[in-house]
């Protein structure tokens, strides 16, 4: 039998310890039952156990001092203080000591299953959440581009081999999937690592302009020309070039681009004299080039001088093994204490990410702005994330009511409309919007 967690029970009341450990063991786990704190003690400097239930009245130690005493030995383990004696104050100093939560006795035996699953999802997050920050460490943070994904590490070994040459690059991928980042590691890997590495986006300049940023030009050579300028190929001199979203370059300046590629020499705008320039070029897209070619809108000489090695991204929805892992970098570039419940994680997890690494990076960087500090919750979300996680389970009264006064919110001219749509006063509607956020 594959058990769920190991669980360390101690209570010096027999019966209580048996019954609770039968209890737990029909929910799956495995549970050692010992009544004497100090073997207890013994059994933790020999086994790891993934949560522990201490009951705070015992002797000859009572829960509290088991509870600093295994913090020492196993920081790993999750810890539940049970008492028949709850206080606030008890309460209180159990969570300062270290513990996660604090079950009063009696109990159900299904609430304390379920309080029990609900202890180790927490645990098995928490150290998911510490493998990745080891996994990070490892890695030493910057914009190194972090991956489990097979696929993602075929592309990158391919784009480490290819880096050393100065042979073309082209690479694919929708909007947001790190293209610029790959192309970056490229060129830092290379011998030109020491050289500009300079990026034009073709998509963002009209084709007068793009030719004129790519070429440079002479002074008067058009309305504005009021000095001599180098463009980006000169000024990346014995560097990089990456062309980004190089699929929106107009025909006249993809003949310009063929010509250099192929001879190494351009001509500024107006100029006629040609200049030589060393500078490897490397191509991003998030079209179809192939499709492209066959409908006449790019050339197809120029698409296979780019295309020497072709290197293509998959989009996030396809590596979501690797969601966890950019969420934890995002949470730890930001330097907040904030984490992610295990709602979030699945919904986080499940979502299909049109705009990618750079949509979750927003989602997450909005949610730490919004949590304060905190636990990010379900709420910190956009409304469409917490709708997907609608529709996986119930709906608590307060969801529900947040997403109708979002909803109303939306429709209404102003407050005072939306509160007379909601049956509620402004007041309240005020009140309800500081208590989720909105």
């Amino acid at each position: 039998m594959d058990f769920k967690a190991s669980i360390l029970l101690v209570d010096d009341e027999q019966n209580i310890l048996k019954t609770v450990r039968i209890c737990l063991e029909a929910a799956g786990f495995q549970v050692t039952a010992i009544a004497n704190p100090l073997e207890a003690l013994d059994a933790v400097r020999k086994k790891l156990f993934d949560i522990a239930f201490f009951d705070l009245k015992m002797s000859p130690m009572d829960g509290m001092q088991l509870l600093k005493e295994t913090r020492q030995i196993s920081p790993e383990t999750t810890i539940i203080l049970m008492t028949a004696h709850g206080s606030v104050d008890s309460a209180v100093e159990a969570m300062k000591l270290g513990a996660y939560d604090y079950l009063q006795k009696p109990f159900e035996f299904t609430e304390l299953q379920h309080f029990t699953e609900k202890v180790f999802e927490h645990h098995r997050l928490r150290r998911e959440l510490r493998a990745l920050k080891e996994e990070l460490a490892r890695r030493g943070g910057g914009d190194e581009i972090i991956t489990r994904s097979d696929r993602m590490k075929s592309v990158l070994t391919l784009a480490t081999q290819v880096a050393a040459s100065a042979i073309t690059v082209l690479i694919e991928g929708e909007s947001g999937t790190g293209k610029e980042l790959l192309a970056r590691m490229i060129h830092e890997k290379s011998p030109r690592a020491g050289n500009p590495f300079i990026t034009v986006n073709c998509a963002a300049l009209a084709e007068t302009l793009l030719e004129s940023e790519l070429f440079g030009h002479v002074k008067g050579a058009f309305t504005g020309a009021v000095k001599d300028r180098e463009g980006r190929f000169e000024a990346a001199h014995e560097g990089t070039v990456l062309l980004d979203e190089i699929g929106d370059v107009a025909p006249a300046t993809q003949v310009k681009l063929l010509r250099f590629l192929q001879s190494k020499e351009l001509e500024r705008v107006g100029e006629t004299s040609t200049r030589k320039v060393d500078v490897r070029v490397i191509a991003a897209t998030n079209r179809d080039l192939e499709e492209a070619v066959r409908t006449g809108t790019f050339r197809e000489d120029l698409y296979y001088r780019l295309n020497a090695v072709k290197l293509k991204l998959p989009p996030l929805r396809e590596r979501s093994e690797d969601i966890p892992l950019l969420v934890q970098h995002f949470l730890s570039r930001s330097g907040t204490t904030s984490e992610v419940g295990p709602d979030v994680a699945q919904v986080l997890g499940t979502y299909p990410w049109k705009g990618n690494i750079r949509e979750l990076e927003n989602v997450v960087e909005r949610a730490v702005i919004l949590a304060h500090g905190g636990p990010i919750e379900m709420h910190h979300l956009p409304e469409e994330f917490q709708m997907l996680a609608g529709s996986h389970r119930p709906l608590s009264l307060d969801e529900m009511e947040r997403q109708h006064i979002i909803r109303v919110l939306r429709i209404a001219k102003d407050l005072d409309e939306a509160a007379g749509i909601l049956g509620i006063d402004p007041a309240t509607l005020w009140r309800k919007r500081k208590k989720y956020g909105l």
